[in-house]
């Protein structure tokens, strides 16, 4: 397939700026999987479509507050740096602006002194590995001085940092959010579990690579970013047990069920702890080994994530949902609304 067909026309008004209050207020696009009708709900819904011995698989991954701002010591020029991924004690692969100040040597400080980092390495592909030194805690620092490295089609100002984070993120490492999972709160949380169906958590961290989009005309000369992932065997027994009984596993976002579907393809299609990196690419064709169901927002055209959501609901199904949803005017991307495919 071409990366071409999977466009489609997105008035600008669309994109959603700011998260909705309160998050399951949101709006829910109803997706029968079988039929490919749609029906318009709201996200407190989404528990009538779950039953009792179903899992649903969240990723608790947390954003890390990783763009900062800062001045070269040298100089008191300005910079801008964004933390990609944590590779030793205080050093990070980040991706720095302007990149042409950014040699081997050159120091940075960030908050006024609380953060100081040196390049100690250039990249092939222009990152730069950093070194910090602080004299608090690196993440307690990071939360003082970072900002929320927010997609670049959302232009607002995020007021509260935690609105860019799952009601039940905790481990850090994330350079986007899980988006699909922005919509929960804690009472739905309980009220899912009250009704008999069981939440079992993976990790996978968001990379920025997420954002990237795909320039090759066929869409399997694409190659796909790796991010890090970890299913514990808790999660794997859920999974194992669930399947076993004949009900549903139902992934919270494109991360998540990724995760589940990298896991299966590297055991012979079983589900087992571990951990690892995958770029795991899916998209039509892809047979799912174990997905039932996907809850999911709006992606971006001639995304990843849009061939993903064709690859499980149908090429034909998405493109009709997603013109539905731009004709009735659903809010798109990170802040807005969801769909449930099941």
């Amino acid at each position: 397939m071409k990366t071409h067909d999977f466009f489609y026309e997105l008035p600008e008004e669309l994109i959603a700026q700011t998260p909705i209050e309160p998050r399951d207020h949101s709006r829910l696009l109803y997706c029968n999987k079988e039929t490919g009708e749609v029906c318009d709900k709201h996200f407190y819904d989404i528990i009538d479509y779950l039953n009792e011995g179903d899992l649903l698989v969240v990723n608790n991954s947390r954003v890390l507050p990783a763009r900062l701002y800062g001045k070269k010591l040298e100089t008191g020029s300005n910079m801008e740096l964004l933390l990609l991924e944590q590779k030793g004690t205080l050093l990070w692969e980040t991706l720095v602006k302007p990149g042409k100040k950014a040699k081997v040597g050159a120091k940075f400080s960030f908050g006024d002194g609380l953060l100081i980092g040196e390049i100690v390495e250039v990249k092939d592909d222009g990152n730069r590995l950093i070194k910090f030194e602080c004299e608090d805690n690196f993440f307690t620092t990071l939360d003082k001085i970072g900002q929320m490295p927010l997609p670049p089609y959302i232009t607002e100002k995020l007021e509260d940092k935690e609105r860019y984070q799952t009601v039940y993120s905790k481990e850090i490492g994330s350079s986007a959010a899980p988006t699909a999972g922005l919509h929960f709160t804690d009472e739905l949380m309980q009220k899912i579990k009250d009704k008999g169906v069981n939440i079992a958590e993976v990790t996978l961290h968001v990379g920025l690579g997420t954002f990237r989009p795909v320039k090759a005309d066929e869409i399997t000369e694409h190659k796909m970013h790796s991010e890090h992932y970890f299913m514990s065997q808790e999660t794997a027994d859920m999974i194992n047990e669930t399947k076993k009984r004949g009900n549903k596993v139902i992934a919270v976002g494109t991360t998540s069920c990724r995760t589940l579907e990298s896991v299966a393809t590297f055991n012979d299609g079983q589900i087992v702890a571990g951990e690892g990196y995958t770029d795991i690419f899916i998209y039509p064709g892809y047979k799912f080994k174990v997905l039932d169901g996907l809850i999911t927002n709006f992606h971006l055209p001639e995304s990843t994530l849009i061939m993903l959501v064709s690859a499980f609901y149908g090429y034909e199904n998405t493109m009709k949902a997603y013109k539905y949803a731009v004709e009735n005017k659903y809010r798109f991307f990170s802040f807005g609304d969801a769909m449930i495919l099941i």
